[in-house]
C-alpha cells in the first residue's frame, strides 16, 4: 500500500497538532486566523505540486474548487492579498515546525535518529533578470531589465559557477533527513549560518558528530561544541598550522568512524537539495525559483524542505524506500 492525499495531509494535520502542543509559544502558534497555518501549508504545499504559484490564480483554483475548502478546514476563500501576507508570514512556522519533526520523528527508528549530523549549502538562482554586480552596486537598473529581484545577491557555487539568488542552508542526518533550515540571500555565509543554528544543535539535538565542508572550519568553533560533546568534522583544508591544527586533522583523518562519516558526507546531503528541487519542480541548472523577494523565497523554500520530511515520514510508516518522492508527488499532483 501507499498513502494517499488524505493520508499525506491527515499527517500534517496530527504532526502539527503535536507541534503546538509541544511548543513554548502556544499562543502565538494559536493566534485565531481565520485561516489557520496548518490550512494554509497545506493549501502551499498543494499548489507547489500543482505549480501554481501566483497567487491570484490560487485564488481562483479555489474558487473553482470548493470542495477543497473542507480538506483545508476553511469556511471560505480567502482574498488573494491574503494568500500573499500569509505566505510571507509562513516561513518562521515551517522552519519552527522543521525543527520539531526532526526531533518528534526519532521514535520512527535508526533513519530519523539525530546523532549524526551533516550541514550543507545550497544556491537556487532568482527568478527573472540577472542583475549583474556592477549596477547592482551602483543601484542601476538598466532600462531593459524586467521582472528583476532586487533581494538577490551574487555568489559563487561549486557546481554551477556563479549565481545570482539565495542560499538554502540545511542540517540534515546521516540519511538525508531535513533537521533544520535557513534561507538567505546568496552572500549569507556558512558560518553565519551555523552560528545562527548553535544553540539549537548543541542544546536541542545534541549530536555526537556534526559534519560539514571546510568553509565550516574555524578553530574556536571546534573547541566549543567539543566542550559540549559534539564533535565538529571537517576536511580543515586551510587549517594546517599549529599543534592543534595537526592534533585535529591526525584525529579526523586517523579515527575510522570519523573518516567514514567525512567520506559520506557528499551522498548524505548533497542529493537532498535536488530533491528538494524536484518538489519545488525546478529542475534547470541553477534550481531557478518560482518566487521573487526574500519573504516569498523564504516561505517558498521552506515549503520545498518540509515536502520532503513529510515525505520521509510517509516513507517510512509505510515501508518505502525513504529518499522516494513520487509517492508524494502523484498524491497532491
Amino acid at each position: 500500500m501507499e498513502p494517499t492525499f488524505n493520508d499525506y495531509v491527515a499527517l500534517i494535520y496530527n504532526r502539527f497538532e503535536a507541534f503546538v502542543q509541544s511548543s513554548d509559544e502556544v499562543a502565538r502558534l494559536r493566534k485565531p486566523y481565520t485561516f489557520q497555518n496548518q490550512g494554509m501549508i497545506v493549501f502551499f504545499m498543494w499548489m507547489q505540486f500543482k505549480k501554481i504559484y501566483e497567487f491570484k490564480a490560487q485564488w481562483r483554483w479555489l474558487k473553482q474548487h470548493p470542495d477543497a475548502l473542507s480538506v483545508l478546514q476553511w469556511d471560505g476563500v480567502p482574498h488573494r492579498t491574503t494568500l500573499s501576507r500569509r505566505y510571507k508570514a509562513l516561513y518562521v512556522v515551517i522552519q519552527d515546525f522543521i525543527a520539531f519533526l526532526g526531533q518528534d520523528s526519532e521514535p520512527l527508528g535508526e533513519e530519523m535518529r539525530a546523532n549524526h549530523l551533516n550541514e550543507d549549502q545550497s544556491l537556487f538562482k532568482a527568478q527573472g533578470s540577472v542583475w549583474h554586480q556592477s549596477d547592482r552596486k551602483a543601484g542601476r537598473i538598466p532600462e531593459k531589465l524586467r521582472k528583476l529581484d532586487r533581494d538577490a545577491t551574487w555568489a559563487m557555487s561549486a557546481y554551477h559557477g556563479w549565481v545570482y539568488g539565495y542560499g538554502m542552508h540545511l542540517t540534515s542526518n546521516h540519511v538525508g533527513f531535513p533537521m533544520l533550515i535557513e534561507v538567505e540571500t546568496a552572500t549569507f555565509s556558512e558560518k553565519a549560518a551555523i552560528e545562527r543554528k548553535q544553540d539549537q544543535i548543541l542544546n536541542d539535538l545534541k549530536p555526537d558528530t556534526l559534519c560539514g565542508d571546510d568553509a565550516y572550519t574555524q578553530a574556536m568553533r571546534i573547541r566549543r561544541w567539543a566542550q559540549h560533546g559534539v564533535i565538529l568534522v571537517t576536511p580543515a583544508l586551510r587549517w594546517h598550522k599549529g599543534k592543534y591544527a595537526k592534533a585535529y586533522r591526525h584525529f579526523i583523518q586517523k579515527q575510522r568512524d570519523i573518516a567514514h562519516i567525512l567520506r559520506k558526507r557528499k551522498t548524505a546531503i548533497e542529493p537532498i537539495f535536488d530533491l528538494i528541487a524536484k518538489l519545488l519542480g525546478t529542475t534547470a541548472r541553477q534550481k531557478q525559483l518560482f518566487k521573487q523577494g526574500i519573504e516569498n523565497v523564504r516561505s517558498h523554500l521552506g515549503l520545498g524542505a518540509l515536502s520532503l520530511q513529510i515525505a520521509m515520514i510517509a516513507n517510512c510508516i509505510w515501508g518505502l524506500p525513504l529518499r522516494a518522492i513520487s509517492h508524494i508527488k502523484g498524491a497532491f499532483a
